[in-house]
């Protein structure tokens, strides 16, 4: 897996998010198993704000939105997310690495395997942790307990 790369493109989606309300940017990329060697393809999603607040979106579900529609039936190899506050990222030691919000994790479950890697990254890119979708949805509900298939990436 070519973290560099993973990174790079979860910070540019990140530079792309809309959050005049709490300053927490976050950005997402998953990278598309098109098989083969080769830069592979990676879809982007940034958190996007709303005013009404139930009308936000967070950075991962926009990526899988355009995953699902713009890509359907392409596997996926993994997912990097990098967020914090705005002004963090110039090379801040103190940044956190931060992980999908449940309904996040929720709704990567619908259309991944358990195994699917999520690598989390500080703002500055300086440090990541890799977990698998199990890892951080244990005993999880999912289109298999309601006896219909699912496309699983």
């Amino acid at each position: 897996m070519d973290y560099e790369r993973l990174y790079k493109e979860a910070a540019a989606a990140r530079g792309a998010a809309y959050c005049p309300y709490s300053r927490f940017a976050v950005g997402c990329a998953v990278l598309l198993d098109q098989g083969g060697a080769g830069g592979g393809v990676y879809v982007r999603g940034s958190n996007v704000e709303n005013a009404s607040y139930g009308g936000c979106i967070c950075a991962e579900r926009v990526a899988l939105v355009k995953c699902v529609t713009e890509w359907a039936g392409t596997p996926w190899a993994c997912m990097g997310i990098v967020g914090g506050l705005q002004e963090e990222g110039q090379g801040d030691p103190g940044s956190k690495l931060i992980s999908p919000c449940g309904i996040c994790r929720q709704f990567i479950r619908e259309f991944a395997i358990p195994e699917f890697p999520i690598v989390m990254f500080t703002v500055d890119g300086s440090q990541h942790k890799t977990m698998t979708l199990a890892e951080l949805l244990p005993e999880s509900f999912g289109p298999d307990h309601l006896q219909q298939g699912s496309v699983k990436n």
